[in-house]
């Protein structure tokens, strides 16, 4: 039987860390952008206590306040990106001991790993498909705009629906998290 401490372990090091250089920058600029609501550049501690918390990661504020603050640039109003990737850069290296040897087959299989851990996220009956319906119920839970509307989630299906079911199977969600790209402004 598991402890508490090793079940926590097990739930951090397969959701918190990101191993591959090329998915890690992608992944934390689109968290980035999920818990900067106003679009401003900046996260502010409340941005970010409330997306923790419709993440069901609820933090303290006060804890969280102190932690964060000692990573935004004197005359910010919150972490911009790069204060944010600062931010969880030490976070890895607390927890995790830093940066792992990308280039090892271990690495793949714990990227394989997160992407699977990310894919269960979506589906919530765990029928190994994503509905628009599970998409549309996650993307209201992280308080998105498309999560209100159904016709915006089934074209965002339909564009990653290589096989054209009407659902997003693992693979098909695994090519769209290696190919999606960040514009540049």
């Amino acid at each position: 039987m598991e402890s508490d401490g090793e079940k926590k372990k097990g739930i951090q090091s397969s959701s918190f860390r990101l191993r591959s250089p090329s998915l890690n920058a992608l992944r934390l600029q689109r968290i980035f952008d999920l818990f900067d609501k106003n679009g401003d550049g900046f996260i502010t501690v409340e941005e970010l206590s409330q997306a923790l918390t419709r993440l069901g990661l609820n933090a303290d504020l006060t804890d969280l306040k102190t932690t964060v603050e000692s990573y935004i640039q004197p005359g910010n109003t919150g972490l911009n990106f790069d204060d944010f990737s600062s931010l969880h850069k030490t976070l890895d290296d607390s927890f995790f001991g830093g940066a792992c040897d990308d280039s090892s087959p271990e690495s793949a299989a714990e990227d394989e790993s997160d992407l699977a851990e990310a894919f269960k996220v979506f589906d919530e009956n765990g029928d190994g498909f994503i509905s628009a319906r599970e998409l549309q119920a996650v993307l209201k839970k992280l308080g998105l705009p498309e999560g209100g509307e159904m016709e915006r989630v089934e074209k965002m299906i339909v564009s990653v629906d290589r096989n054209q079911d009407g659902r997003v199977d693992f693979f098909e969600f695994k090519n769209m998290m290696r190919t999606v790209s960040i514009p540049t402004s």
